[in-house]
């Protein structure tokens, strides 16, 4: 049973798997492609992933859940959505490494809210993009995108949080609470 199991939680990645080779097939001629273009993807992820999960390690052993929840936690104020704003865009690599930063986030404690914040900031307001922007299409742009970045960023935090039922939420935070990061002498 254990097999199924398996399969059922994969599924979706072996339909992509089984739609790849069908691609392969069905156009030999643009099978090198494809597969450089997978081998590149996975390239990427493996560079990317490591680092973050080392992060996340550090994160979960050396920031205590209480800190979290003063600085991030549903009581923080301004404070709150500001740490996840700055966190959010100081972050680097892609919008999948934001998942599993904000499921530690929510096992320490930091609001559902904040955590929109985060995962708005660290897929649109990256400081090495802002930068490229000042130079490549002027100030007066950059900023321009920022401030709307800012704005939109904390409009579907708020309506987010306001459209997703307690129950979800609470659901989610369970599930982020079952992560067990390694600690010392269980690894």
């Amino acid at each position: 049973m254990k097999g199924t199991g398996i399969l059922k939680r994969y599924r979706a990645a072996l339909a992509a798997l089984v739609a790849l080779v069908a691609f392969m097939i069905a156009f030999p001629d643009l099978a090198p492609k494809a597969g450089a273009s997978l081998l590149d993807q996975v390239k990427t992820m493996l560079l990317v992933i490591p680092p973050i999960f080392l992060l996340l390690g550090l994160l979960d052993a050396w920031v205590p859940r209480e800190t979290m929840m003063k600085f991030m936690g549903p009581g923080s104020g301004i404070k709150g959505p500001i740490l996840g704003f700055v966190l959010g865009s100081v972050a680097a690599g892609p919008l999948y490494g934001a998942f599993p930063v904000a499921a530690v986030l929510m096992k320490k404690g930091a609001s559902f809210s904040n955590i929109l914040i985060f995962i708005g900031a660290w897929s649109t307001t990256k400081i090495p993009m802002l930068l490229f922007e000042m130079k490549a299409l002027g100030y007066r742009f950059a900023l321009s995108r920022l401030a709307a970045d800012i704005v939109g960023i904390a409009a579907i935090a708020l309506a987010l949080k306001a459209a997703v039922p307690k129950k979800e939420v609470e659901r989610m935070y369970e599930n982020a609470g079952k992560i067990d990061m390694p600690q010392k002498g269980n690894q």
